[in-house]
């Protein structure tokens, strides 16, 4: 299938281009590439927050787009887009923006009284707990550094009903330390519920070390697609060919992280009720 951007102009060229894949059901995958290959194309496309503009998407066997708005709706309440950086607003606490991840199980009268009274505690402190962040739970949101903002981010997955968790550099603004506790979290918790997770990452060594299978993307087309077993030094310096730094980049402390605690195994959380 192709997909152009969103808000692109007409005869643009797709961000996408002959792109086939297919994932079951509870598979884990990490999709890397260098800048610009079209990993957040493709996860918005996965979303159903892009259409594709030739071939066919088909989710559980039916096809998104040919259903009506309100069940396309519907449709995405089921599906988890957690973007690079979380939209949070400054001022709310982070409880509140854990729990934004049960929305789409929520009445909207539970959603309106959650804001003052916050509807589970339980599962928003457990959720933060995986990612160490348990003591943060009422904390207001600008109170938090980058990489912790990040990091609630992904604690919104542990809530959330949905079956497919789509993460955008997941790990972009985690300390060596925390990307790679961050990274076995999300495949733990995501195998324990049955979820599928596609993870697009630019840290190459932690999608090697963490997934078992991975999807080179390059020029918006599938270069390779294979267990991370079979992932070649020949095939990597392929992928990233004129874009070798990125590639060879290290995990290193982002400038608005300081996420310098020990990791603790990470704890069960369960999605709202």
């Amino acid at each position: 299938m192709d997909a152009a951007p969103l808000g692109a102009a007409a005869g643009q060229a797709p961000v996408l281009r002959d792109l086939s894949l297919s994932v079951a059901a509870g598979e884990a995958l990490a999709v890397i590439g260098p800048s610009g290959a079209g990993k957040t194309t493709l996860l918005q496309l996965l979303a159903c927050a892009l259409r594709p503009s030739a071939g066919q998407y088909r989710l559980d066997d039916g096809e998104p787009w040919r259903l009506g708005r309100a069940d396309l709706q519907a449709l995405r309440g089921r599906l988890f887009l957690a973007p690079q950086m979380p939209p949070l607003p400054p001022r709310q606490r982070v409880i509140t923006a854990v729990l934004a991840g049960c929305l789409p199980a929520w009445s909207l009268l539970r959603s309106l009284r959650s804001l003052v009274y916050p509807s589970d505690i339980a599962a928003a402190h457990a959720a933060l707990a995986s990612f160490d962040l348990e003591e943060k739970l009422f904390e207001r949101v600008d109170r938090l550094s980058g990489g912790e903002r990040q990091r609630v981010g992904l604690a919104r997955a542990l809530v959330t009903p949905a079956k497919l968790w789509l993460m955008d550099e997941p790990l972009s603004a985690l300390d060596p330390l925390r990307t790679s506790q961050a990274a076995q979290t999300l495949i733990e918790q995501a195998a324990r519920r049955g979820v599928t997770l596609l993870a697009s990452l630019h840290h190459v060594e932690m999608a090697l070390a963490h997934f078992p299978r991975i999807v080179g993307l390059r020029q918006g087309q599938v270069l390779f697609d294979l267990p991370a077993s079979e992932v070649t030094p020949a095939l990597l310096a392929q992928l990233y060919a004129q874009h070798e730094e990125e590639l060879h980049a290290a995990v290193t402390n982002s400038a608005n992280s300081v996420d310098a605690a020990a990791a603790r195994p990470a704890l069960l959380s369960t999605p709202c009720r």
